[in-house]
């Protein structure tokens, strides 16, 4: 298997012509969205480059407080990304989302790092980064999709929910139908992945390693070693994330405090 090949700026230009198509596309049917796709476009080839910059020196340095100073810089963002896209207030429940992405991501990820590639340094920059930032993207999708499912279904809920309460049942046991609903919104796409991979689509770990050299059989292994960590992490951050959250969400009283919503 061959190298990756290299590509110049030039050529990266002309990748751009691409956009001619979905811009057409806008302008022809008058869809209000050229501004904000050429926003977007200039926005991800900016933080791309700078990353790939910033990338380049963490790689060559390979320093552990190095590596782990950019990984939770990765999840603190992800904690920003969870909290506006749930539509919360981030004072109160910032830290407990932190916390949950941060254990969905380390736990999966050390376990491929130690026992699976068995790397000699547990935040080998070339390793733990690529496939942190994998597990991480998609722990981040789940909570968005799971802590907001819930929070919003609480919310509208609320009669039946009190009556729960009214009646006699705990807390944990008036929440557990809204626990058991969000956590398959937030998996069903993952699951939904697992079940066509491969089939459907040649997914990017694959497609990313082949691409780097290896043989596609390697690829496969690593594509399914990374679909168990992305499954485990999504697993574990939804699970911590409604855990954390419960804490500073309800009263003593088990009333939902509506001030951890920001509209």
């Amino acid at each position: 298997m061959s190298a990756t090949t290299d590509i110049d700026f030039g050529r990266l230009a002309v990748g751009y012509g691409l956009l001619v198509f979905p811009l057409a596309l806008m302008l022809w049917l008058r869809v209000a969205m050229i501004r904000d796709t050429l926003i977007a476009v200039l926005r991800m080839t900016v933080q791309l480059l700078f990353v790939g910059f910033y990338l380049q020196v963490v790689f060559r340095l390979n320093s552990v407080w190095l590596n782990a100073a950019w990984l939770l810089i990765m999840i603190a963002v992800a904690d920003g990304s969870v909290i506006r896209g749930c539509g919360l207030r981030p004072p109160r429940l910032i830290m407990p989302l932190f916390a949950a992405l941060l254990i969905g991501a380390a736990a999966p990820l050390a376990v491929l790092l130690g026992p699976v590639l068995r790397r000699p340094g547990l935040l080998d920059a070339q390793y733990a980064i690529p496939l942190g930032g994998m597990i991480l993207g998609n722990c981040l999708r789940a909570d968005i999709i799971g802590v907001k499912f819930f929070y919003q279904s609480v919310r509208d809920g609320e009669r039946a929910f009190l009556l729960s309460l009214s009646q006699g049942a705990a807390l944990h046991e008036a929440l557990r139908p809204y626990l058991r609903d969000a956590c398959r919104s937030a998996l069903a796409p993952t699951v939904a992945t697992i079940a066509t991979i491969g089939l459907v689509a040649l997914p990017g770990m694959m497609t990313g390693t082949i691409l780097g050299g290896a043989s596609p059989m390697v690829a496969i292994k690593y594509q399914i070693l990374i679909m168990l960590a992305i499954f485990a992490g999504t697993s574990i951050t939804l699970a911590a994330a409604l855990f954390l959250t419960r804490r500073s969400a309800f009263s003593d009283f088990g009333m939902l405090d509506k001030s951890i919503f920001a509209r």
